[in-house]
């Protein structure tokens, strides 16, 4: 049996083993290697064949991929491809390229055939995946993703039907999954990624940066994210998706529960905002704990920091509700209040003596027409004891009386998300900063925007007001600390605080010392008057998310992506202790030292957030 290659051939199957075609007198020899025998699929653009290779003595079967040659365009995309192949054909779970051809009418690829079925294929067959299956897949996958992105290589179409699972032969070691289609891939050289490109991938799997046709290694982990939900669920992307709440919505369609770990794995896989998302397939294996950490933390030039933990603190109380992680949290001045805000959009009010959750300020859907849009990204309570503000990635700022729990206010945005919020002491202006490096000074008992200032190139992190409330300063992800006249809105000076991105700040009671913490994983001690460093500290094996002052100013925490939350004497930079989290703490907040709350004694407690879901309050023992 033999297909003709001739896309116009009236009648394209030929039996027998003959060179040429008896319809149309076209060769059915590719190469004089490749016989086609069957016809897979086929497109607009092209089509794809099984053939046999005739110059083994055992005819393995391979697969012809068959393309119109189009445009100039379409040549080099099929050069790429081939290229590709050639590079990564060596990979055991990616299918090698025997054989590329260009000719007149048509366009080459010869490849590995894999015997086996699209998960697409198998979703259809077998019925939606369980936990152990998307584990399995994730764990099959991630590695050949990190493969190919280590290679500078953006796949751009994850998706299932573009990854097989191999049909396991009998006595045979088990195969693991392939990746197939590289059709779409492209080269991520840095200045290409600054550019915007063609838009290639398949609707609904694709992420947002990649349909406006900037993709980048990040969009192939939200592509594979889709493809789990998608075999969860049983459902096409497209329905998982709320426009009206602008959210996924795939955890109510799973047909089963899934850990609450594979939850918090997908939901960031899926965020749209990319510095949100997982940025590389280590850090999913290793939150998968499929994957055991690589790096480490050296102290070279920086302190060294002491082993022996000197203070004992325990997880008194663990608040849960949120459907998310847990993004920022604030006490109220009185020490009664806790307020947490997530990535569902959702903001709890909480009774710290009791743990009992109060109220809940849902995100806005289709039942509800206030709320945020997006993750929180912080919460202050204002100083007259009756109003919490929330800001979020969705840009707006909201206003929330907790008398009445009602949304008061929002002041009017600009459309960029809202990252970081600043108040004065007396509560009449509010700085906010966002993901754009803008500034901007509201006046809260006239309700109207004061001024803006855009001197930072980053998403600002953090703000600090000194105790005299003269100077502002911020922090941001272009690794600079500003300091701002706080009347004047001057520019006074620029700190080029840290070698990777400044990710939290804080301040001391007394106003002389600052503390910043990086992506770069080290906490810097700052002279806050002079600018000048004053110490190092190799403080955590991961992102520093977090930082907050003890009320006295003894002591401080930090929080970090390395499910620790640590305690530091202020004085000398020694560690104090140590508090472990499952996950990444996003927040912290200590608590009012010298007030009794509650079931506890008088003494020092802390409250943590992260990305586990939970709310845990730590007291210091004796």
């Amino acid at each position: 049996m033999s297909y003709c290659f001739n896309f116009a051939c009236p009648h394209p199957e030929n039996a027998g083993d003959d060179r040429f075609c008896l319809k149309c007198g076209k060769s059915l020899l590719l190469g004089d290697q490749f016989r086609a025998v069957k016809l897979i699929g086929q497109g607009g653009f092209g089509r794809t064949l099984l053939a046999i290779g005739q110059s083994t003595e055992d005819q393995a079967q391979c697969v012809i991929k068959q393309l119109l040659p189009g445009s100039k365009q379409s040549v080099e995309l099929f050069r790429q491809e081939a290229e590709r192949l050639k590079q990564f054909g060596q990979h055991p779970q990616i299918p090698a390229l025997l054989a590329h051809f260009e000719q007149e009418d048509a366009l080459y690829l010869v490849q590995e055939f894999i015997d086996g079925q699209t998960l697409e294929e198998v979703l259809a067959a077998e019925g939606t995946f369980s936990e152990t299956q998307i584990r399995s897949l994730l764990g099959e996958i991630l590695p050949v993703l990190r493969f190919i992105h280590q290679h500078q290589i953006i796949h751009r179409d994850i998706k299932p039907s573009n990854i097989i699972r191999p049909r396991q032969k009998e006595n045979a070691p088990p195969q693991k999954l392939f990746l197939v289609d590289f059709g779409a891939s492209k080269l991520s050289a840095d200045d290409r990624l600054k550019q915007t490109g063609t838009v290639i991938g398949s609707a609904g799997y694709a992420a947002p940066e990649q349909t406006m046709g900037k993709a980048e290694f990040s969009s192939d982990l939200y592509s594979l994210g889709v493809t789990c939900v998608h075999l969860l669920t049983g459902l096409h992307p497209f329905d998982l998706y709320s426009v009206a709440e602008d959210a996924w919505v795939w955890r109510s369609y799973l047909p089963h529960p899934i850990s609450l770990e594979l939850r918090r794995v997908l939901d960031k896989l899926l965020q749209k905002a990319t510095r949100q998302r997982y940025g590389n397939a280590s850090e999913v294996l290793k939150d998968l704990r499929l994957e055991a950490p690589t790096s480490t933390v050296k102290p070279t030039a920086t302190r060294r920091i002491q082993t022996q933990d000197r203070q004992q603190w325990n997880c008194v109380q663990t608040l849960e509700g949120h459907e998310g992680e847990i993004t920022t949290l604030a006490i109220d001045p009185s020490g009664d209040l806790l307020a947490t805000g997530g990535s569902d959009r959702a903001i709890y009010l909480w009774d710290l003596a009791t743990g009992k959750r109060l109220y809940s300020f849902m995100g806005r859907s289709f039942w509800s027409g206030v709320g945020h849009r997006d993750r929180i990204t912080d919460l202050i309570f204002h100083p007259d004891g009756r109003t919490l503000i929330s800001s979020s990635n969705d840009g707006a700022i909201h206003f929330w009386d907790l008398e009445t729990l009602r949304l008061l206010d929002t002041l009017p945005g600009h459309g960029w998300g809202i990252t970081a919020l600043g108040l004065s002491r007396d509560g009449l202006i509010l700085v906010s900063g966002d993901r754009d490096g803008l500034i901007q000074l509201w006046d809260l008992e006239r309700w109207r925007k004061m001024s803006e200032f855009h001197q930072q190139q980053g998403q600002i992190s953090r703000f600090v007001l000194t105790p005299d409330e003269r100077v502002l300063i911020s922090s941001s992800d272009d690794k600079t600390l500003c300091f701002w006249d706080f009347e004047t809105d001057e520019l006074l000076k620029t700190i080029r605080a840290h070698a990777d991105r400044t990710t939290a700040l804080a301040l001391s009671p007394t106003g002389n010392t600052l503390i910043s913490g990086s992506a770069d994983r080290m906490i810097k001690l700052w002279n806050c008057h002079s600018g000048q460093q004053v110490k190092v500290i190799a403080a955590h094996r991961d992102t520093v998310n977090d930082l907050q002052v003890h009320p006295r100013g003894a002591l401080f925490a930090s929080g970090s992506e390395d499910s620790t939350v640590k305690l530091w004497d202020i004085r000398t930079g020694d560690r104090l202790a140590t508090l472990k989290h499952p996950w990444a703490v996003n927040a912290i907040a200590f608590g009012a030292a010298a007030k009794p709350v509650g079931f506890r004694s008088e003494g020092d407690w802390l409250v943590t957030g992260g990305a586990d879901e939970a709310v845990r309050v730590w007291e210091r023992g004796e």
